[in-house]
């Protein structure tokens, strides 16, 4: 069987808790091609970026909006000058591209600087600026995502956790960070709030097919 089939495959053939919503995405393999890489840019503020990154007018409201219009799920990651966490998911976690590919594809984010100046609407109408975002969302660390729900209409003028999925904080591995991302965008949470229950099991996954792998070269060798 091709790799690719067998990652279709076992991506099935799993346990009750890894299953998605009736009308949520399906799951996507445990893991994928990771390269070419993808390179990120450093901007003038130190802090690198995706070149998909949402570029607005930081109306969260309207980027919110938007990221539904197109079928995407909605998130805010703040990071800052100096993170070393922040460049490692830069340059070891979405420079693989089977997980920017999917986050891509799937995500509308937007990237806050925890000490910025730019001016950003809260999802309540408070105007503030980046830094002040980060605190009265009690940001703490660097990255932080924070994972919106899919759908907010009945949330109208309020903000913070009850707009929320979940958050992920500091410096998290490419399997983590890609099983948190794939738990949000195929709403696993809906059917268990267990994020880590969901990660071991694709974790379990990703085992499978590296022994898999293994012992197909010795067969070769």
């Amino acid at each position: 069987m091709r790799p690719l089939a067998r990652l279709a495959l076992l991506a099935c053939l799993v346990m009750p808790s890894l299953a998605n919503a009736a009308d949520a995405p399906p799951l996507p393999p445990p893991t994928g091609v990771e390269t070419p890489a993808v390179e990120p840019s450093k901007g003038d503020d130190g802090i690198y970026h995706q070149k998909w990154f949402v570029g607005s007018f930081l109306d969260l409201r309207e980027d919110f909006a938007e990221a539904r219009a197109q079928g995407k799920r909605f998130a805010v990651i703040f990071e800052q000058r100096g993170c070393s966490y922040c460049v490692k998911m830069h340059t070891d976690v979405l420079s693989k591209r089977y997980i920017n590919d999917y986050v891509r594809e799937n995500f509308a984010v937007v990237q806050l600087d925890m000490w910025g100046e730019r001016e950003v609407t809260d999802f309540d109408g408070e105007k503030l600026r980046e830094k002040a975002i980060a605190e009265k969302w009690g940001v703490l660390f660097t990255p932080t995502v924070v994972f919106y729900k899919e759908n907010i209409d009945d949330l109208k003028g309020q903000w913070g956790q009850p707009l929320e999925v979940a958050r992920m904080n500091l410096g998290i591995g490419p399997g983590t960070f890609y099983d948190m991302f794939t738990w949000v965008r195929a709403k696993v949470y809906e059917k268990d709030r267990n994020f880590q229950r969901f990660h071991l099991e694709r974790y379990a996954l990703r085992e499978k097919l590296e022994k898999e792998k293994a012992s197909s070269k010795d067969k070769v060798n």
